[in-house]
């Protein structure tokens, strides 16, 4: 099981160092970062516009130590905010936080969080567009709900991400469906303990069913955050269940990852959003996605062994 071994890989700051000076490194991060700046990831956005599709856009850092590293966090998606609001794309380009970026962790964390998130929220809804909540591991949700309770008394289009893997995520979605909020459902994608989460492969993909279903059929606005074709189909077949349109609901899947699957959901009428991430700090971003696929990880180990 080399997912674990990973995910432990994401916290060492030793293994940061070897990753960042691998050979290859940087050929198989832009696989799944955008880029590193704002104005390298502007034209993504408009090249994703023009195929049909829709982006959410993550600035990647989660280790923060202090209240300045936080204020700096959400003041580079407050320029991200004004790089889109010339591009006019609405709700077709979103936004994603972790609230660890903004302070989480930290003394006095939650009030921290919510009072840098909310600025970003804000300036996000006067360019017609909105931010969803990433989910991360299993400590921090309750804050996180709570602040997205918060925010969704005048900001309701604030969306959050739920986690198949979870035993509370079904609890979660149940509440989440009945009071018509905007959900992203994923596996999930940190190392969390058997008291908390399922392990097995085949376990977590019928819990994903069984929660995506009751999204289905909740007040809801489902995302479907899945590259596995089987789970896509199940979406699909789950929404005429529930008797829902093309546009109440939406496919999500990573930048690099399926792209050509991407254009087809697209071009069948379907609402597809990639998640874009970019930025400097891609260390830990960049681990869990290794972590979730061993083709990502032979890829990456036949990238260190060539000579850039």
């Amino acid at each position: 099981m080399l997912g674990p071994v990973i995910l432990a890989a994401s916290r060492s700051d030793k293994m940061r160092r070897f990753v960042s000076a691998a050979p290859g490194t940087k050929q198989v991060v832009a696989r799944f970062i955008a880029g590193e700046t704002v104005d390298q990831v502007v034209p993504v956005v408009k090249d994703a516009a023009a195929q049909g599709l829709e982006v959410t856009l993550d600035v990647v850092g989660e280790d923060i130590t202090t209240p300045e590293q936080a204020t700096a966090a959400r003041d580079a998606y407050l320029e991200l905010i004004e790089h889109l609001k010339p591009l006019e794309l609405g709700p077709r380009a979103e936004m994603s936080v972790k609230l660890s970026m903004f302070g989480q962790a930290l003394e006095g964390g939650h009030e921290l969080a919510l009072a840098n998130v909310r600025p970003v929220v804000e300036a996000a809804a006067a360019i017609g567009t909105t931010v969803t909540l990433d989910a991360e591991d299993h400590t921090t949700l309750d804050s996180m709900f709570a602040i997205h309770e918060e925010l969704r008394k005048d900001f309701p289009q604030t969306g959050c991400v739920i986690q198949a893997y979870l035993y509370r995520t079904e609890d979660d979605a149940r509440r989440l469906a009945a009071n018509g909020s905007r959900v992203r459902l994923v596996k999930g994608a940190y190392k969390e303990p058997a008291s908390v989460a399922l392990q097995n492969k085949a376990e977590i993909d019928k819990a994903y069913v069984r929660i995506l279903r009751i999204l289905m059929e909740g007040d809801g606005y489902p995302m479907i955050g899945s590259h596995d074709p089987r789970l896509i189909a199940i979406g699909q077949e789950l929404a005429r269940s529930a008797g829902r349109k093309l546009d109440e609901y939406e496919f999500q899947m990573l930048y690099g990852i399926r792209s050509e699957e991407h254009v087809r959901l697209a071009a069948e009428g379907h609402r597809m959003r990639v998640y874009t991430a970019y930025g400097t700090d891609w260390y830990g971003y960049f681990m869990r996605r290794l972590a979730e696929k061993p083709a990502n990880l032979l890829f990456f180990a036949r990238s260190m062994i060539t000579k850039n």
